[in-house]
């Protein structure tokens, strides 16, 4: 049982660390969950102002392939941006000069074994 010794600190800054970490979650799925209900509320006013005062939920819905489409059709776009490469891989000799760093020769010691 030695966790029972451990100081009060550690338990403190565990504790804390957890709460942090949770209250962390808990404020990214509210985020998540408010975001689309601003934009439908955004949508909604702006229609609204244009003169279509009878706006239901299932006119703004947009169904998954929708989405799906949508979402491929910007992948694919975003990577027909990047350039085309030659594919090609260009390796240069560089004849670097002498250094006593790199030779082998200081590395060996002199054993005498003589008796």
């Amino acid at each position: 049982m030695s966790f029972l010794f451990v100081d009060s600190q550690t338990w403190t800054i565990t504790l804390l660390g957890w709460a942090i970490v949770l209250m962390a979650l808990l404020f990214l799925v509210g985020i998540f969950l408010l975001i689309p209900k601003i934009i439908k509320w955004g949508v909604k006013r702006s229609l609204r102002n244009k003169g279509k005062d009878q706006i239901t939920d299932d006119h703004l819905a947009i169904s998954g392939e929708t989405n799906a489409a949508i979402a491929s059709a910007l992948f694919l776009y975003f990577n027909q941006i990047h350039d085309e490469e030659s594919n090609v891989i260009t390796i240069k000799q560089v004849r670097r000069r002498y250094s006593p760093w790199n030779s082998k020769l200081y590395g060996m010691t002199n054993m005498d074994f003589r008796r």
